[in-house]
């Protein structure tokens, strides 16, 4: 047995180790002790995605809630930055949400929101990962009429629908706009047609069949190909893809280009800009995002502050330097005003808001960055060690930045589940660049393998 949390909760392939239902009820319940308060029963909301796995997971975390007191309220599926929103709005004591994002249906995964929303800090997620592997709140389960009790509401997603329209400026509406809206067989494949269609557009609906086995298969956020396609073959303004569990957006202009989340943070960024609302004249990033919008941001009179890969880092740096917008390249963007996670709704929103106000196309809107070619290559080593470990390799790196200079970089990191490194290098010359990505994978897989 290894470490429980990742980088995003707790994730792994269902019905295997950790992702089983009997590692599920020692979660619950040690959500149920952490946060139990002492003016009534703790509430915990658990909401879930469209896989087949939800329903073995979402009884066992309930199981576990109960035993020691708990009330479990079952919401269904919904995105993950609904269980966000709703935790806060129904003042519960925990969110908790059933879902592996982008992955396939056979993985699946568990994230935790406190009381006011935001993911939990690593030193509450060790303090679970503790009672869990350890067993240490086994005495404390309750007995009797103390036994909790789990129920299901139905409003759930009309809240979060109002909730997301009251982002959307209240002198504007989406008649007139034709939207293709790939939901990924996922958890918005309900709510995400109804804020458009409320709003006043036309919706050209993809991906809002879920099965339980097809969620992100060949369609959503990581492949916008099929959207790219369908936006030119309806004459549509632009395509919205999200993923299985719809905290990120990659969005398609009305000729098919594919935006990603660097370029919508750019976008809202100029856009916020303008009208007074970016806090600090800075965006947060991860170190994934492409230098073309660090000298985008550039040109604004922005700062790029890059955090370490995932959401929750992103999240965090912004909390701690007082900063409103942030994002990923992979498409979490966060607008720290209205949600406290990364949102592809909210994020799609806020993209056509910026395209009512100033009338004119996407394709038009968008190309404020200029990306520098990035090549990523994933080395599989025989057993993972710190990166200054490796002999030899910062030698190496120190003299390819110097070789590609101010207008390139190189980024090694460990992934955080499997056995390999991941080299990304960035630079104006993709051969170039290319030839230093191999130089450096075959260093690495020479010293390791």
């Amino acid at each position: 047995m290894g470490r429980l949390f990742g980088t995003d909760g707790i994730r792994g392939k269902a019905n295997k180790w950790p992702m089983t239902p009997e590692v599920a009820l020692q979660v619950g319940r040690a959500v149920g002790y952490i946060f139990k308060n002492h003016h009534g029963r703790q509430k915990i909301l658990i909401g879930k995605d469209t896989r087949l796995s939800g329903y073995l997971l979402e009884t066992a975390i309930a199981s576990g809630l109960c035993s020691m007191g708990a009330e479990a309220i079952f919401v269904g599926p919904l995105p993950t930055p609904a269980i966000a929103f709703l935790t806060v709005d129904m003042r519960c004591d925990a969110g908790i949400v059933i879902s592996a994002s982008h992955n396939p249906y056979y993985d699946n995964g568990i994230k935790i929101f406190g009381s006011d929303g935001f993911k939990l800090s690593d030193e509450l997620e060790e303090k679970i990962e503790d009672m869990v592997l350890n067993d240490t709140i086994a005495s404390f389960r309750v007995e009797n009429e103390e036994i909790g009790k789990a129920y299901r509401i139905e409003d759930a997603p009309g809240r979060y629908i109002v909730h997301l329209k009251n982002t959307f400026p209240r002198e504007e509406n989406l008649e007139g706009i034709k939207i293709v809206l790939d939901c990924a067989n996922g958890a918005a494949y309900k709510v995400a047609p109804s804020v458009f269609e409320e709003l006043g557009a036309e919706v050209v609906k993809i991906g809002v069949s879920p099965n339980g086995l097809n969620i992100n298969e060949n369609c959503g956020a990581l492949c916008p190909e099929n959207l790219s396609r369908l936006v030119r073959d309806n004459n549509a303004h632009l395509g919205l893809a999200l993923d299985g569990d719809a905290d990120r957006l990659i969005v398609v202009d009305e000729k098919g280009n594919i935006i990603d989340g660097d370029q919508i943070l750019a976008l809202c960024a100029l856009e916020m800009k303008k009208e007074g609302r970016l806090k600090g004249d800075a965006v947060v990033a991860t170190v994934m995002s492409n230098m073309g919008l660090e000298k985008a941001l550039e040109k604004m009179g922005l700062r790029l502050l890059r955090t370490k890969v995932g959401d929750r880092f992103v999240v965090e740096a912004m909390r701690s330097k007082g900063y409103n917008l942030g994002g990923e390249q992979s498409g979490h963007i966060i607008f720290l005003d209205h949600s406290t996670t990364g949102d592809g709704i909210l994020a799609a929103l806020q993209v056509l808001s910026i395209m009512k106000k100033a009338g004119k196309p996407l394709s038009e809107l968008a190309n404020l960055v200029e990306k520098y070619p990035q090549i990523l290559v994933n080395v599989k080593v025989r057993e993972r060690v710190p990166k200054d470990e490796i002999p030899g390799l910062n030698e190496l790196i120190v003299k390819i930045e110097k070789e590609l200079g101010e207008e390139g970089r190189v980024l090694i990191r460990p992934s955080g589940t499997e056995p390999k490194y991941r080299v990304m290098v960035e630079g104006l010359d993709e051969e170039k660049i290319k030839i230093y990505a191999e130089e450096l994978a075959a260093h690495i897989k020479a010293k390791l393998s």
